[in-house]
């Protein structure tokens, strides 16, 4: 068994669905990260001399930062409360970025001995980025990614609304 795994989320059932495959392979006594990424869009930001801005300088960016890390830091913390109550060793890391190169940092950073990803999560244009993270981890990670598809994901663990939406 694993003694630390990465399970990245993106606040969907589907993405969440991982944790449970998370706990078969990691150790009873062993450690689960949780990781989100909060990504903003890049908006086109150009001064008077149409010289692009640091993002970091822009009102409305600080303000999507200062709204979006809470969140996701009550997400997780949510999350992890779950997984805590079933005697589970949880951490959890928010970060800003482009969700598989943090998921890639925060693995390197924890020396994780596994990633644990759901292939989609995020439905419509979300569902087919989401795969695209999961390909692109794939790409990067040096260690191995067990990858869940949403086609395994048992219907009865998840909530109705995403029963509905499947």
């Amino acid at each position: 068994m694993l003694k630390h795994v990465l399970v990245p989320l993106d606040g969907s059932a589907l993405a969440e669905a991982a944790l449970e495959y998370a706990q078969e392979i990691v150790d009873p006594e062993g450690q689960i990260t949780l990781v989100t990424a909060v990504e903003l869009d890049d908006l086109p930001a150009y001064g008077p001399s149409m010289m692009p801005l640091v993002r970091t300088s822009i009102p409305d960016y600080q303000d999507a930062v200062d709204n979006l890390m809470p969140q996701a830091n009550a997400y997780l913390q949510r999350v992890a409360d779950r997984l805590q109550m079933r005697g589970r060793e949880v951490t959890y890391e928010v970060r800003i970025g482009h969700p598989a190169e943090v998921i890639v940092d925060v693995a390197r950073e924890q020396n994780v001995d596994a990633i644990v990803i759901s292939t989609h999560g995020r439905s419509g244009l979300g569902r087919w980025l989401f795969g695209s993270v999961t390909t692109k981890v794939l790409e990067l990670a040096r260690r191995p990614v067990f990858v869940v598809p949403s086609a395994c994901v048992r219907v009865e663990n998840l909530p109705a609304q995403a029963v509905e939406k499947r």
